[in-house]
């Protein structure tokens, strides 16, 4: 039996085009139903031509159409994956990175974290709560995926407004550990049992193990990363991080260095700057996405939802390494309706997130400096508050300057009125 799929901002090829690839590539959804829908329907409409001339040339049992309407998009829907951003995402994003760092504020990147991270989700949180008022009208029990950034704010923001829903988060940070602990130990992934926990895009990695032995294998890993890690770009910050708190970030330098008010000095800004500027023509030119698709090399696993989505529908069992849910006493030391990543059970049932407790002091402090900032730039979009857009951005761990603060907020206030002139 098929299922309903909703894929909320197909249009843009990176996320429309890669979560196809990877539906297309599951045995276990066969026979379901894709709807695409994003407000721009030109962009929308060629994601759509792309699929239907790849399906015509295989035989695949997949239904795929356009909604016109959310509300058609959404009615008996089984899952919905949203994947958002408003605007010139770019021209927004650095103004969001480098206005602050005008007024002398010590941003390293400023999408998720930092006085940029504050902003980005001031402008998504509400269209996203808009969208989630007709998911809870028109397919309230479906499973919930969001994607958007920042992902942690956005996910309280929902859960605040709509306790009743069933959303998860869903990241791909996670994948730098698959990618470099075999590398590093010399062993394939699968011969690993590991544990990571955080925030989304500020986690560690907690506990790694053989499998066959159940050796400890962080003696191995502590022996060996600052020399691996030390070769590759984007790893200034994550190796004196490795050094001073004896953990492994999950994800690099870009990410993990928005949270960290001393970041500025450690962090590898050429090679964030590089990545950005890699990432940015990689999302702009989609002919690679199609020409992956049309070939069938669309990378598999494309942010872990559609492994999620197969291990509900055959009741795997199996175990996701980071999902993002309410705490409710996951990690001890950070509020019950914070928004943690820890790893995961999937079965028939759902999503069923693990404990992991105690977390090393050193990085639980620095967790707790990010809470309050979260908090209230969820309560500023949520009620619409100037006031309290401000003071998220007075106790967000990066800001040293109330004057920087207030500049900074006027400037990014005028510059995008089109998506914060709600807030009064």
């Amino acid at each position: 039996m098929g299922h309903k799929i909703v894929l909320i901002g197909a249009g843009s090829a990176m996320f429309g085009l890669g979560a196809l690839g990877d539906i297309f590539k599951s045995r276990a959804l066969t026979g379901s139903t894709v709807v695409l829908y994003d407000i721009n329907l030109e962009a929308v409409r060629k994601v759509e031509g792309i699929v239907r001339n790849y399906l015509a040339g295989v035989e695949l049992d997949y239904t795929v159409t356009v909604a016109l309407t959310l509300e058609k998009a959404l009615d008996g829907a089984d899952f919905c994956i949203i994947s958002i951003e408003v605007g010139d995402r770019y021209k927004l994003w650095e103004q969001d990175w480098h206005i602050p760092q005008q007024f002398g504020i010590n941003q390293v990147y400023g999408e998720n974290g930092g006085p940029g991270g504050v902003f980005h989700a001031l402008r998504i949180i509400p269209p996203i709560i808009e969208i989630c008022e007709q998911i809870c009208r028109y397919c309230p029990e479906c499973l919930v995926f969001n994607l958007s950034n920042p992902l942690t704010t956005i996910n309280m923001a929902i859960l605040a407004r709509y306790p009743q829903l069933r959303v998860v988060g869903v990241c791909h940070e996670i994948a730098a550990v698959i990618e470099h602990l075999p590398k590093l130990l010399g062993r394939p992934f699968k011969d690993l049992q590991t544990v990571s926990g955080g925030l989304n895009h500020f986690s560690i990695l907690l506990k790694a193990k053989y499998a066959d032995s159940g050796e400890d294998a962080y003696t191995d890993i502590r022996c060996k990363a600052i020399e691996y890690y030390g070769r590759l770009p984007e790893h200034g910050l994550f190796v004196e991080f490795f050094r001073l708190f004896g953990y492994l970030p999950v994800t690099t330098d870009s990410h993990f260095s928005e949270y960290i008010h001393w970041a500025q000095g450690v962090a590898d800004h050429k090679g964030i700057f590089d990545f950005y500027r890699s990432y940015k023509r990689s999302c702009l030119q989609q002919q690679d996405r199609v020409r992956r698709l049309r070939t069938g090399t669309a990378p598999q696993e494309y942010w872990r939802v559609v492994p999620i989505i197969e291990g509900i529908v055959t009741d795997s069992g199996h175990e996701e390494l980071a999902v993002n849910v309410p705490n409710n006493g996951l990690i001890s030391v950070l509020p019950e309706n914070i928004v943690v990543e820890v790893p995961a059970r999937v079965d028939s049932q759902g999503v069923h997130p693990q404990q992991i407790g105690e977390l090393p002091p050193g990085f639980a402090a620095l967790l707790a400096n990010r809470v309050g900032c979260i908090t209230l730039t969820v309560e500023a979009a949520l009620t619409a508050s100037k006031t309290l857009a401000l003071q998220a951005l007075l106790v967000e761990p990066t800001v040293n300057s109330m004057h920087a603060a207030e500049k900074t907020f006027a400037a990014i206030c005028s510059y995008q009125q089109e998506y914060l002139g709600y807030l009064k």
